[in-house]
């Protein structure tokens, strides 16, 4: 299935845990569109039984389902596409595994990286973190700028990482974000799909704008 970025706003992006599919089925049925599974050190066959289940999973939920890091897992177990960082296989050789209508998203931090993509066969890509995260231990937070460049240069969507929550999505929203990234704000939470329905009005409620009296 060849699946449309445009109009996905709240990309979850989560880590290996007991309750995985539940968990995934919560936030998706409080308003999260896209599912990513990041497990950078497990183990292949860890990953890959994981990942067969959310494609069943995400495939009932009718919402895209993709693998960090590894187009050569996406393909085996029939993921929707791959996410990859600057320092993974490159997009050219994702679209080679996987094929013309696979999802390819690409992470950029600086502007280097924006002008490496550009032209690229790319889905989507994402910017950031605007602040630092444990998530992305080490890598500093881009700030407010660099998601403005990104937005005013990029091609595709553009999915914005670090720190989103209900009460920093209007903030975002103001310089443009239209897409977001969230971990934490679901993983911690002792409530996902309340959590998730926070985050997707949240983010519908600013993409209408401020209103009059």
């Amino acid at each position: 299935m060849s699946w449309s970025f445009e109009d996905r706003s709240l990309y979850l992006c989560t880590p290996l845990r007991d309750d995985l599919v539940g968990f995934v089925t919560a936030c998706v049925l409080g308003g999260v569109d896209v599912v990513q599974l990041r497990a950078k050190d497990a183990p292949d066959h860890v990953v890959l039984d994981a990942a067969r289940a959310l494609v069943a999973c995400c495939a009932d939920l009718g919402v895209p389902f993709i693998v960090n890091d590894r187009p050569d897992l996406a393909a085996k177990v029939g993921a929707d596409g791959v996410h990859v960082g600057q320092d993974d296989v490159d997009v050219a050789r994702c679209r080679e595994l996987l094929g013309p209508e696979a999802v390819v998203g690409l992470s950029t931090h600086e502007s280097d990286d924006l002008a490496r993509a550009h032209g690229e066969p790319l889905t989507y890509l994402s910017a950031g973190p605007v602040v630092a995260t444990p998530t992305k231990p080490g890598r500093r937070g881009t700030g407010d700028g660099y998601v403005a460049e990104a937005l005013a240069v990029a091609d595709v969507p553009v999915f914005v990482t670090g720190g989103v929550a209900p009460w920093t999505v209007p903030r975002l929203a103001s310089i443009g974000v239209r897409h977001f990234v969230v971990v934490r704000h679901l993983t911690e939470a002792p409530d996902p799909r309340s959590a998730a329905r926070a985050l997707a009005d949240a983010i519908a409620a600013a993409a209408q704008g401020p209103r009059g009296d």
